[in-house]
């Protein structure tokens, strides 16, 4: 999901919601003008003056107060809900002007920070609606004149505001996670990125280092053995060279095959690659979860083992197995000696492929060992952690 598939999931709430307070506002202010006229207006002048600072009050309110300090919205805020308790009862005959202490205490709820501040406005403006009711009562009695009790109510939409603000609150607060969690999943396959090039430049590094090493110390001895005059043996060499860059080629592309096949768990990749090299293959214990790393230094290590294995011992009997523990998993290739000669332009090469992966098993917590067996042939045994 990205930030901006997150960011409609709030802005359709606010698109609902934000313009009913103007529409409330406005419409109240107009109706109270068209009802002025035509109804009974006690202590007009000051009604009339309560009416124009009320107006100006709820329009302002609808504005933004980034820049206002919170003594000030409080200041705003509670002149607006006190102009409008005491316009209501001296103009209770318009229908419209009672909603403007209720329009304040909602517009107090979700315009102040703080809930006790909002709530102190609220009660407040209950006070002196009731108080003014019952004064305007006593200096002007009307039947239709509301009770100073009833007038208490005008702050009880103070908590719808506070619930509205905390409905926004939790939303971009949601908004922001939502962010902050696109942002570290962005981070971190940035960091497999990176990971998986440099897994890619190791492999390349390896094979090819191997091979051209191997190479180019074939070719210095044939120079050096053209040089005496020995023709044959510099040819020789040259054809071990030969050999050589066509095996890294067979090499690199399968470590390339091979890092096309991360998705293959680490059995699936050494039974493969055992059938291909016609090599027997069994797993010891219940087959758990291996690491991508370890998964691919285990196929490198195996892949080594047994063009070593080739080179160095053709026609000999070769074993691969692979075993699980708790916390770790143990391959071990394993080969016989020697039944058939050696092809000379396949057994040179430097050795340093499986000092190249006892590098990379010691990076990895892990441990390889390569030693000769008494019956002449060879094992190497990899154990890195899961």
């Amino acid at each position: 999901m990205t930030t901006a598939e997150q960011r409609p999931a709030v802005r359709p709430e606010r698109i609902r919601d934000e313009p009913r307070r103007p529409f409330l506002v406005l419409a109240t202010i107009a109706c109270t003008i068209v009802q002025w006229p035509y109804s009974r207006i006690l202590f007009r002048p000051v009604a009339l003056a309560l009416f124009v600072l009320a107006s100006i009050a709820a329009v302002g309110a609808l504005l933004p107060w980034k820049r206002l300090s919170p003594r000030r919205q409080l200041a705003a805020m509670t002149a607006y809900m006190l102009l409008g308790s005491l316009l209501m009862p001296l103009a209770h005959s318009t229908t419209a002007t009672a909603l403007f202490p209720y329009v304040a205490a909602a517009a107090a709820g979700g315009k102040l920070a703080s809930r006790r501040a909002a709530t102190g406005v609220a009660v407040t403006g209950a006070l002196v609606a009731a108080g003014a009711t019952w004064l305007v009562q006593l200096l002007s009695p009307d039947p239709a004149q509301w009770p100073w009790w009833l007038a208490l109510t005008v702050g009880l939409p103070v908590y719808i505001g506070i619930s509205h603000r905390d409905q926004l609150n939790a939303l971009h607060s949601s908004q922001r996670a939502a962010e902050e969690a696109q942002r570290a999943k962005e981070s971190e396959a940035r960091e497999a990125a990176l990971i998986e090039r440099g897994r890619i430049a190791r492999e390349i590094h390896d094979v090819l280092g191997h091979a051209l090493s191997g190479i180019a110390l074939q070719l210095d001895m044939a120079d050096a053995l053209r040089d005496s005059g020995r023709e044959e043996e510099s040819t020789a060499a040259v054809r071990r060279a030969r050999a050589l860059a066509v095996d890294s080629i067979s090499e690199t592309r399968r470590a390339v095959h091979a890092l096309r096949e991360d998705t293959l768990s680490l059995p699936d990749t050494l039974r493969r690659l055992a059938e291909r090299n016609a090599v027997d293959f069994a797993i010891t214990e219940e087959v758990a979860e291996v690491g991508a790393e370890a998964t691919h230094t285990m196929v490198r290590a195996a892949q080594e083992a047994l063009t070593n294995a080739a080179k160095y011992a053709p026609g000999a009997a070769r074993t691969m197995r692979l075993a699980f523990t708790d916390h770790r998993v143990i391959l071990t290739v394993h080969n016989g000696p020697a039944t058939e000669p050696r092809r000379t332009e396949l057994a040179s090469g430097t050795g340093v492929g499986l000092a190249g992966m006892r590098e990379r098993a010691a990076l990895l917590g892990g441990t390889l060992q390569a030693e000769p067996t008494l019956e002449g042939g060879w094992t190497v045994e990899l154990e890195l952690p899961r």
